[in-house]
């Protein structure tokens, strides 16, 4: 068994109620996993309070008979709700009028009569590519964008092309984007259609920061074109279906709630959670749905915490509910 496995486990029986030097093993162990490196003493002990109560919360979730998703220790475990938010979510001012875009686009929705299937899962045609790491930077909204430009590029040109997160950040400010601070793949679209494309990743690589001057090649074609933005009719999931069943993968956004960021597997939902345009904090990627084994629709999203944080960098969400505001901000370019 991997070393990282042994952790691991050790991780997942810990109770918050057992010897301290066990728990102090485990937690070196998890930091040791995790590459968890802290400036002093003080921090180290201030990081492991924290740990110790995502271990309880953990804990107490995943005992609990009536809930659809569990929760995990994972890189996010010495990280409050309120810090891990400020570094990896978007910003108020970023999100609202999320539905909307500045220079007019077409807006979709189901049509009448329309078959869908039961399930659907884009990786299974080969077109979803692999899952990113935005690191501590809200430039999420950026990976929402590039994530579906590919599978579009890939389902309708036949394209498999890694497209630049950092042009999106150093340039699409005039679209009312703001950066680490957060912005809208809606946004995102029109000012890939209206610069002409966007560079590879190997081209204008990911840097994870702002403040860093607009630098792509405009002398060259750009592989990453877009001839338009679609939005999809807010709070219609069934138009959300339609579209990702007959379009292909859709930026999508929600509200990320306090307990999200130790998501494991599972169908996530929250009572807590809005179901309004100004409530969502972190764009995502629909890239299908389905029906779990117990009888809950859901949506199958591509999340951009890379491939060790929840199901290989996957959740499910609820379907049906607008849980969490998933259909409010709904979007797909056309290539």
């Amino acid at each position: 068994m991997l070393r990282e496995d042994v952790a691991q486990q050790a991780i997942e029986s810990l109770s918050s109620n057992v010897d301290e030097q066990v728990q102090d093993e485990v937690f070196l162990s998890w930091r040791e996993l995790h590459g968890k490196v802290y400036k002093t003493a003080e921090e180290a002990l201030y990081r492991q309070a924290i740990w110790r109560t995502s271990v309880a919360l953990v804990e107490r979730h995943n005992a609990r008979d009536d809930v659809s998703y569990t929760l995990a220790v994972n890189e996010f475990a010495d990280m409050t709700p309120e810090e891990f938010a400020q570094q990896y979510l978007m910003n108020e001012e970023a999100s609202q009028g999320c539905s909307a875009t500045a220079r007019g686009e077409w807006t979709w929705s189901r049509e009448d009569n329309m078959d869908l299937p039961d399930s659907v899962d884009w990786r299974e045609k080969n077109i979803v590519s692999k899952v990113k790491n935005q690191g501590k930077c809200g430039s999420c909204w950026t990976f929402s964008t590039t994530g579906t430009l590919e599978s579009h590029l890939a389902l309708y040109k036949k394209e498999h092309v890694l497209l630049s997160e950092q042009q999106l950040i150093d340039c699409a400010g005039a679209y009312d984007n703001h950066g680490c601070s957060g912005g809208l793949p809606s946004q995102a679209f029109e000012y890939i259609h209206y610069n002409g494309g966007l560079e590879t990743e190997d081209e204008y690589p990911y840097k994870g920061k702002d403040g860093a001057s607009c630098s792509f090649n405009n002398s060259m074609s750009l592989p990453g074109q877009v001839r338009g933005v679609v939005n999809v009719t807010a709070y219609d999931e069934d138009s959300l279906a339609a579209a990702v069943a007959t379009k292909g993968p859709v930026a999508v956004a929600f509200e990320v709630m306090s307990d999200f960021r130790l998501y494991n597997s599972g169908v996530y939902e929250s009572p807590d959670c809005g179901t309004r345009p100004h409530d969502v904090n972190h764009a995502v990627q629909a890239v299908g749905y389905g029906v779990s084994e117990d009888g809950t629709p859901y949506w199958l999203i591509k999340n951009s915490w890379g491939p060790e944080w929840g199901d290989d960098g996957y959740f499910k969400m609820t379907r049906g509910k607008n849980m969490c505001a998933i259909s409010t901000c709904c979007s797909f370019p056309i290539v």
